[in-house]
């Protein structure tokens, strides 16, 4: 109920961006397929920051 309230982490804000990385990727691999993989690797530099992030919390 309070979440409006409650900053985002920035591993939050990553797996945002991931997600949203991915769904453009999945909708250009149809279209110009160029341009998906590049959305792809894009993606995969978020993945690797977002676990070398939680690893380092561990």
């Amino acid at each position: 109920m309070f979440r409006f309230f409650k900053r985002k982490s920035e591993v939050e804000k990553l797996q945002a961006k991931y997600s949203q990385l991915m769904k453009a990727y999945h909708e250009l691999s149809k279209i110009n397929r160029r341009e998906a993989e590049k959305r792809y690797v894009e993606a995969e530099d978020i993945l690797r920051q977002i676990n070398s992030m939680q690893n380092s919390e561990k």
